[in-house]
């Protein structure tokens, strides 16, 4: 008898501790997808900004009242034009992997910072209608963070705008003691649009 007295205890207990903490994270894990425009350069004097697109999915996971972690998986047109001739332009194609920490600073407004990991999976320097390829120019890895913030009309559609710097020299071949690095750099706008 002790030991079943004990043990509806025990399952009372618990059931008040879960309640207790199943507050901070009581919403769903939901899954999305978003698009939108890339505005992105090479931070090296040579360049000047150039207009990508941007598309993909993410999972929304609470992990406190206030508090989520989205990781991402994304295909991300980058690139920049260079200052000499407009038409000549380097387009590098990643797919990145932002994992964004988002604070709820309000019901439908979130601000989000994290690192992003981006894996080259093309790159081509343009000029006019003719192209080369450019992998000897371009390393395929480039590791950046994140800034940024969203908004959502409904449960489902949000708009969203987030910078990532890049930390890392995208560039190959050059010398460790340059002071030249060319970094991307890039903005981006879209909208937003959880299952």
């Amino acid at each position: 008898m002790k030991k079943i007295f004990l043990g509806l205890a025990l399952v009372a207990g618990t059931f008040a501790f879960s309640q207790k903490t199943s507050t901070a994270s009581s919403s769903p894990v939901r899954f999305g997808v978003k698009a939108g425009l890339n505005i992105s350069t090479i931070s090296d004097n040579d360049f000047n900004s150039k207009a990508g697109f941007y598309g993909g999915v993410f999972a929304n996971i609470p992990v406190a009242k206030d508090f989520s972690f989205q990781p991402e998986v994304m295909y991300s047109g980058m690139g920049a034009k260079f200052k000499a001739d407009s038409d000549a332009k380097a387009n590098l194609d990643y797919i990145s992997v932002p994992l964004m920490l988002q604070y709820n600073a309000l019901p439908n407004l979130y601000l989000e910072a994290g690192p992003q990991f981006s894996f080259l999976v093309n790159s081509k320097l343009k000029y006019k209608s003719s192209s080369t390829d450019a992998k000897d120019v371009f390393k395929s890895f480039d590791f950046g963070i994140g800034l940024g913030a969203g908004y959502y009309f409904t449960q489902n559609i949000g708009v969203t705008a987030r910078y990532v710097a890049g930390l890392t020299d995208v560039a190959k071949n050059r010398p460790d003691l340059s002071e030249d690095k060319a970094k991307n750099g890039v903005f981006q706008f879209g909208l937003a649009y959880k299952f």
